[in-house]
């Protein structure tokens, strides 16, 4: 973990790995309507370019698709089913 202190607070932050990063993308990508690359950066903590890798690498793995129309993200069928495997190997090697 890493330790960032500014002059009036002090919070710790953990690195993500990249299927942490990934369920989240998926996990925001759920809502009915979809979701914009905007709020996906902002809620996800990714720079642009690093939005652009990742979303990239799900729509080319059809875990994610786009709508030109409502220029959204939605999840895909495939998308539920990672996202439902990574739920449980996370929760498995949560449990104490």
């Amino acid at each position: 973990m890493a330790m960032i202190v500014n002059e009036n607070t002090t919070t710790t932050t953990k690195y993500r790995s990249r299927d942490e990063i990934i369920g989240s993308i998926l996990q925001y990508a759920t809502a009915e309507e979809g979701i914009t690359k905007t709020r996906i950066m902002y809620n996800s903590f990714l720079s642009y370019s690093q939005l652009k890798e990742y979303i990239d690498h799900l729509i080319r793995n059809k875990l994610l698709s786009y709508s030109k129309e409502s220029k959204r993200f939605k999840i895909t069928g495939k998308g539920l089913k990672y996202l439902e495997l990574y739920s449980e190997i996370h929760e498995m090697s949560h449990r104490t």
